[in-house]
């Protein structure tokens, strides 16, 4: 298909599983599983992919049997343990340091703030809600409007092609306004719900078929009509700069958390670490359980506790980094096809 016939297509994947095109048991476990569970389901697999592998050849037994591997095993995990924790303080000190700044740059910051919110109560005729899912879905919910008064402005056009596209495109709108209604009913900031809701909301292609639409079709839209489609897209554009705004929020709001986390799982891996390095040896625990010697049980376990700050890590970047990578761009700028 062309390009040009393929911009057309005013109707297309609206949320973020069908123009990702990726399973959604995958898309869950990247970006919609809790962090926490994710970072257990890491935490096991390594500890079973460790276990697998020490009944290579040599086998982790036979390794163990000289107190040297041990010592380098855990004290490399001490010295990478503190220099983890140490990154993650100085990544939270940035963040913090962001919130904080002179009088002046946080009178600015609040009269912006304001002034976007009276945008808000001129689009919605009421005032903006101060929940961030309420916040978004207020928007929603205009567009929605919007779309229908714009489909029934053009119920007086002459053109048959024109009127099947604004079928089309207002049946999209609406289709993707309930659905993404329906994710934001409930949801609470501090979870990652508001965010995915909002990134299922493809309002940059909306905003691109507006304009095309009165570029395409310039002479047969009449002054009430091409109103009606720029205020649509004068909502569409006040969604884009509120969802990176609620995106931001939580993108602080969740490095912040990130930084509590490995700080608590720093301490027992650090612990555990310690202990095995001054304490354990081929003598210290003996016997077998389930046919496996018991010190490769507890090599195996404390090992994978050491690494739980890590697992922490890359859960919570691999979310982070999906979601900024899916938003990158604002407006009706598309970077990729399976991005509309």
């Amino acid at each position: 298909m062309s390009e040009e016939s393929d911009e057309k297509q005013v109707s297309t994947g609206d949320t973020m599983r069908e123009r990702a095109d990726e399973s959604k048991l995958k898309l869950w476990l990247i970006v919609g599983a809790n962090r926490q569970f994710v970072t257990a389901v890491l935490a096991v697999g390594f500890f079973v992919l460790f276990m697998l592998g020490s009944l290579l050849d040599p086998t982790l037994s036979d390794l163990l049997q000289e107190r040297a591997v041990i010592e380098s095993l855990y004290t490399q995990m001490i010295g990478a343990l503190i220099t983890g924790v140490t990154l993650v303080v100085t990544i939270s000190q940035l963040i913090i340091s962001q919130e904080n700044g002179p009088l002046g740059e946080q009178r600015t910051r609040m009269s912006e703030t304001l002034d976007f919110r009276g945008y808000i109560r001129e689009l919605t005729g009421k005032p903006a809600p101060a929940d961030p899912s309420a916040f978004l879905r207020e928007i929603v919910d205009a567009t929605q409007q919007r779309a229908e008064r714009l489909d029934e402005v053009m119920e007086s056009t002459d053109n048959e092609d024109l009127r099947n596209e604004i079928d089309e495109f207002v049946d999209s709108i609406t289709g993707n306004a309930e659905t993404v209604r329906e994710e934001l009913d409930g949801a609470k900031f501090g979870t990652f719900d508001v965010v995915y809701a909002s990134m299922d909301y493809n309002y940059s292609w909306k905003i691109f078929q507006i304009e095309r639409l009165i570029a395409d079709y310039e002479d047969d839209i009449d002054e009430e009509q091409r109103d009606a489609l720029e205020d649509l897209r004068t909502s569409f554009a006040m969604f884009g700069p509120a969802r990176e705004h609620v995106k931001t929020l939580y993108f602080q709001w969740e490095l912040i958390n990130l930084s509590r986390f490995i700080l608590y799982a720093a301490i027992p891996a650090l612990l555990v670490s310690g202990m095995m390095l001054a304490f354990v040896d081929t003598a210290t625990v003996t016997g077998r359980i389930l046919g496996i010697e018991t010190l490769l049980w507890l090599v195996g376990i404390t090992f994978t506790i050491t690494l739980v700050p890590f697992f922490l890590l890359t859960s919570y970047i691999m979310r982070v980094a999906t979601a900024a990578k899916r938003t990158l761009a604002i407006g009706p700028l598309i970077l990729r096809d399976s991005q509309r």
